[in-house]
């Protein structure tokens, strides 16, 4: 009997070959986009998985309810106190500093070593990497002692068997204490070197407001999650709060108003890196994500209602086959069972080869998204192995059991063409289909809308020409070299000025503390400057004036803000230039002098955060922070002159040490990259899906007007034209996509609304691309069924008319 079922699916194949390849070609191409989607899914949540105590270890998010925001950082008193009083706290670890570089000497020769951290001495007890080299008992206790992973050991001493050995870096002796392998596996945490942060933390031990700190903390195993929350909220936030009552009068009342009861949360190690809002070492995006996964589910199951319609539209061809089956016995299941078989066989050919489809796209997939995906996770093989299951099962089932159905009798009668039941669902999928197709059009016309406007947008300053370069050479006064590298370097021949900023457009390198007045306070980032830093980069002046090199008070107790700051505190513009505020760097009040213009700080989704300009040698500890000289090159023969300064750099500023640097408009072009995937993705996908679609429709229509034949040759012979017929044919499946288009509209308008929420300057939701997809879909269903239609026209009248 199964031989027999194995006979008979394949004469079916081979009788309608065209809806064979197209229901191949769909499902291999949907089970390829949902692998090729589940494997970054995979490896997104991998991070961090290798970590035998990741269950107990949890990073702190931050919740500003006023701002909608999200943050990782904490000050050192915070973190003590959580660790003194709440009893579920066993361990902290925190993080000054990441992707630091030294130039390290030995007795024997000298290297530069990048990718290290500053942490607190703890940070093994929460990462043990494997140990081959010393102890890591007190490997951070003291200021002196640095630990090596094996590949640094190697670059600097030539061997791993290094501890007790002893290199100079950051102006100290240090002294090896161990050295360890970094894990294989996906992680964001994989040092080169690690230090103790021992010179910032000591001067932010009692600094509550200093929130310059990554945090993890290691809880109890039995601890219960939202307990330990609210805890930390009413003992360490609350009590914050209380501090700051003291010093700027902000009531704790006022405080949780901005920052609301659950303005902590902790989220497990191996969650942060796809799950976590804010993340110290750089978080995922699960949005996306989970966009990403959907549509490529929604491409498989257009597969699938091809597969149905083309099934049930066959069901004329197979009506008599059927009938005089049962009439010789075979029972329901058993006609189940071989439509299923037939499903299968299908359904597996595509697997097979999606999968070498997959391999095939890997690399290019791997190289788009910058990762090191194989296929050689068997969650992969399971999971869409189940998908073939599950479309095998909803999309052999529902023909199964409506051909099993049909009536012997009226079968052999050949009365089953009169039947209505097929028509409808046909008609019913075919709609969920162009459904689907509508909303994969508006979809990728608003992100492509999105993304042109992102990039359009003016972002408030000019980095053109501009030259960043990062100090990688630690100096004890990095005030005085940039002073001093800033006159030496404006001799070189095609730079037109030197300037520095610590508010540098693309870093990704912020500081930041509250700001008071009176009794309200907020959040404000640091721009610590050269005098003529904001025109240096082109930002507007809006209200009163710069800061300027010859007024002792500009150098002692003014400052500029720009717009977003005097919004957030509910001023105009002249109310701001009449006050002083108190940034939490500094207890003196400050006056603002002047206002500028917004400028993008971070990337074209975020809004402008409220910004404090000041001098560097302001603030006794700022100076400390200058980390950079920023050049702006003359427009003739750019790369020579960074060939200049390049030479300079390396024989001259820092000896040893690699030339980082950039220009600032490409480093912030890097921030669109991100949207630009989307784009690019959500255009594949459209493509697939419309792919998909329209050769679904076609096999469909040519297998509905096949059957019409007969009703064509009596039109045609009674004097319809051409036209006419080809309008008749066309005209049932026009009104489908018009009623499709109009159910897709308000459930593609709203979640195209939901996804534009995340973007803080942000299109208005357009109306073109809701009619742009009504008149391309109709076209397109008129073109692809017209050309069955067409060919109908030219039927052989004494064919379907000789028996009448």
């Amino acid at each position: 009997m199964f031989k027999n079922w194995l006979k008979i699916a394949f004469i079916n194949y081979k009788k309608n070959w065209l809806s064979t390849i197209i229901n191949l070609f769909g499902l291999t191409i949907g089970l390829t986009g949902f692998m090729l989607i589940l494997m970054h899914w995979n490896d997104e949540e991998s991070f961090e998985k290798w970590n035998p105590k990741k269950n107990q270890i949890y990073g702190i998010q931050s919740y500003y309810k006023k701002d909608k925001a999200y943050g990782s950082n904490i000050s050192i008193p915070m973190a003590e106190r959580a660790a003194k009083l709440i009893p579920e706290v066993k361990d902290f670890v925190l993080f000054n500093a990441s992707g630091m570089g030294f130039k390290m000497t030995t007795k024997n020769k000298t290297v530069y070593q990048q990718d290290g951290i500053a942490t607190s001495e703890h940070f093994f007890n929460f990462f043990p990497f494997k140990l081959i080299s010393g102890s890591f008992k007190d490997a951070l206790k003291s200021e002196n002692a640095v630990a090596l992973s094996t590949t640094s050991a190697k670059n600097i001493f030539g061997r791993t068997n290094v501890a007790g050995e002893s290199l100079k870096f950051n102006g100290k002796n240090y002294i090896v204490t161990a050295v360890y392998e970094l894990p294989k596996e996906n992680s964001l945490i994989k040092p080169e070197f690690i230090i103790l942060a021992y010179e910032q933390m000591k001067n932010d031990k009692e600094a509550w407001g200093s929130f310059n700190y990554g945090c993890f903390f290691m809880l109890k195993n039995d601890a219960d999650i939202v307990a330990v929350q609210n805890k930390l909220v009413k003992e360490v936030f609350e009590y914050r709060a209380k501090l700051n009552e003291e010093g700027s009068g902000v009531t704790v009342e006022k405080y949780m108003e901005l920052y609301g009861p659950n303005s902590c949360e902790l989220i497990p190690l191996d969650k942060l890196k796809l799950h976590a809002k804010a993340y110290w070492f750089g978080n995922g995006d699960l949005q996306t994500m989970m966009i990403l996964l959907t549509l490529s589910i929604l491409i498989v199951v257009l597969s699938a209602i091809n597969f149905i319609n083309l099934k049930t539209a066959q069901a004329s061809q197979r009506a008599k086959e059927i009938g005089v089956r049962k009439a010789i016995g075979s029972t329901k299941s058993s006609l189940v069972f071989q439509f299923l078989l037939e499903t299968f066989i299908i359904c597996f050919a595509s697997y097979l080869l999606s999968l070498a489809l997959t391999e095939l796209l890997l690399p290019s997939f791997n190289k788009f998204y910058n990762k090191e995906i194989e296929m050689n996770d068997w969650h992969i093989y399971f999971y869409s192995f189940s998908m073939v299951l599950a479309v095998t099962l909803i999309s052999g089932l529902i023909p199964a059991m409506y051909l099993s159905n049909f009536k012997t009798i009226e079968t052999l009668k050949g009365n089953f063409a009169r039947s209505k039941h097929g028509v409808w669902l046909r008609n019913g999928i075919l709609t969920l289909q162009l459904i689907i197709s509508s909303f994969f059009i508006i979809g990728g016309l608003v992100v492509n809308s999105q993304v042109k406007h992102m990039m359009d947008k003016d972002l408030g300053f000019s980095g053109k020409q501009i030259l960043y370069v990062n100090f990688s050479e630690n100096v004890e006064k990095p005030w005085l070299k940039y002073e001093r590298l800033k006159n030496e370097l404006s001799k070189i021949e095609g730079i037109e000025s030197v300037s520095f900023g610590e508010a540098v457009p693309g870093s990704g390198r912020f500081s930041n503390s509250n700001v008071d007045f009176r009794d309200k306070s907020i959040n404000a980032q640091h721009g610590s400057m050269d005098f003529d830093y904001l025109q240096f980069m082109n930002v507007k002046l809006k209200k009163g004036r710069w800061l300027n090199a010859n007024l002792a008070s500009d150098t002692i107790a003014n400052v500029m803000v720009n717009e977003a700051f005097v919004k957030k505190f509910g001023w105009t513009d002249d109310e701001a230039l009449k006050n002083e505020i108190r940034p939490g760097f500094d207890s003196k009040p400050y006056h603002i002098v002047g206002i500028v213009n917004d400028f993008n700080m971070w990337n074209p989704k975020s809004a402008v955060e409220p910004i404090t300009f000041f001098h560097y040698r302001e603030t006794s500890w700022k100076r400390f922070g200058v980390y950079n000289i920023q050049l702006k090159l003359k427009a003739d023969d750019i790369d020579a002159t960074v060939k200049r300064i390049k030479k300079y750099w390396q024989e001259k500023a820092e000896p040893g040490y690699p030339f980082d640097s950039y220009f600032i408009d490409k480093k912030f072009a890097e921030s669109f990259v991100k949207y630009q995937k989307q784009q690019t993705l959500f255009t594949i996908l459209n493509a697939m899906v419309l792919m998909v679609a329209l050769l679904g429709l076609f096999a469909l229509s040519s297998l509905m007007i096949e059957q019409k034949l007969k009703d064509v040759a009596i039109r045609k012979t009674l004097g319809a034209s051409d036209r006419t017929l080809i309008l008749v044919l066309t005209k049932q499946f026009l009104w489908i996509t018009l009623v499709a288009v109009l159910i897709s509209i308000p459930t593609s308008y709203y979640l195209m609304n939901e996804w534009l929420k995340d973007f803080a300057y942000r299109i208005d939701m357009p109306v073109w691309p809701f009619i742009f997809s009504l008149i391309v879909l109709l076209l397109l269903t008129f073109c692809v069924v017209s050309i069955k239609a067409y060919q109908a026209t030219k039927v052989n009248l004494v064919k379907y008319l000789k028996y009448e």
